[in-house]
């Protein structure tokens, strides 16, 4: 186990230009050696964060934590966070059960690789065809992570399937013999219709996934006010699909901005990652992957914060000075 530091930037003092000259015509291959950093004693500002892996994070809370992961809005990362972060939780020693609680669209299997192995949902549970551990999938990398779906492909609930139905499955779950798990994670549907009723009645705290564009935070603020009316006070915030260099260009509204406008508490911030969409269609989630991918760790450590129930501060990016041109030396 390793403990990971990150310590503030170290400066070499910059070298003449005859020198810097002489040593590159001297050697070439100097021009592409990295450069040496040394801390910068003047700055008034230390900034200092330790990741720590040599221990386990304690789980705060009853149990089970009975987690929903939201948005309202579609296509803003709800399926690939239930993934990655439940089976981050399962790395970490956690019990974990996710319920895909979307209809006759489910996706979650397909990003964990389990698609062929689910043969029972809760459906064939309730209408007394299987038992509630023949339809529970477990993974096989790590076993103490377990996938219920609540449906199959294109096929449609029976009219008296709603929130009693749900928090039925929740309690039987806590009632196994096995023991109950640790965490049950819901990956909800998009919209507020009757699936995402349905999906947040057992839950007692909230993850909202949101992506810094004003369509995504309109539908996040009702959201939450939806969620609020139904006695979910615990709600925490994801952003999603964060570009450090379009926030700098001011073409993207900064994490702050969000957490500003939301008001919520941020659990995690993952950042813009082309490895999403490989992992994606490999059906191997992001937080497997070695040597793990900026993503990847931030999933790991908005899992940490979650069995904590912890939070992050974010930090204003510096925005890029706009380039003046000739005419500016006369007002232009």
């Amino acid at each position: 186990m390793v403990s990971l530091q990150l310590l503030p930037p170290i400066l070499h003092p910059k070298p003449s230009s005859s020198t810097s000259s002489f040593l590159t015509a001297a050697n070439p291959l100097n021009a592409f050696k990295p450069k040496t950093l040394k801390p910068n004693l003047s700055s008034p500002f230390t900034v200092r964060a330790v990741l720590q892996y040599n221990r386990k994070p304690q789980l705060s809370g009853d149990t089970p934590r009975v987690v929903v992961i939201t948005s309202g809005k579609g296509g803003v990362g709800k399926t690939t966070t239930t993934a990655n972060v439940g089976l981050s939780l399962a790395r970490l020693g956690f019990s974990v059960v996710a319920i895909d609680a979307d209809v006759g669209l489910r996706n979650l299997d397909l990003l964990l690789g389990l698609e062929n192995r689910v043969n029972y949902t809760v459906v064939e549970v309730l209408n007394g065809d299987c038992r509630l551990d023949q339809a529970l999938v477990r993974d096989k990398r790590w076993s103490n992570f377990e996938l219920l779906c609540i449906s199959k492909p294109r096929s449609k609930l029976p009219m008296g399937f709603g929130g009693k139905a749900l928090v039925w499955v929740v309690d039987a779950l806590k009632a196994r013999q096995e023991g109950c798990p640790d965490f049950i994670l819901i990956d909800c549907p998009a919209g507020i219709d009757a699936g995402f009723i349905t999906a947040i009645t057992p839950a007692n705290e909230a993850v909202l996934v949101t992506t810094p564009d004003i369509t995504s935070l309109r539908d996040a603020d009702r959201v939450i006010g939806l969620l609020e009316c139904d006695g979910i006070r615990d709600i925490k915030m994801m952003v999603n699909r964060v570009r450090t260099d379009m926030i700098k260009g001011e073409d993207m509204m900064s994490v702050l901005d969000v957490q500003e406008m939301l008001g919520l508490a941020l659990l995690g911030m993952i950042p813009e990652d082309t490895e999403v969409i490989r992992s994606t269609n490999r059906g191997y989630p992001l937080v497997l992957n070695r040597p793990p991918t900026l993503a990847g760790l931030a999933f790991e450590q908005a899992a940490w914060r979650l069995v904590e129930q912890d939070s992050m501060q974010a930090v204003m990016v510096e925005e890029e000075p706009k380039k003046r041109g000739f005419f500016s030396f006369f007002g232009g």
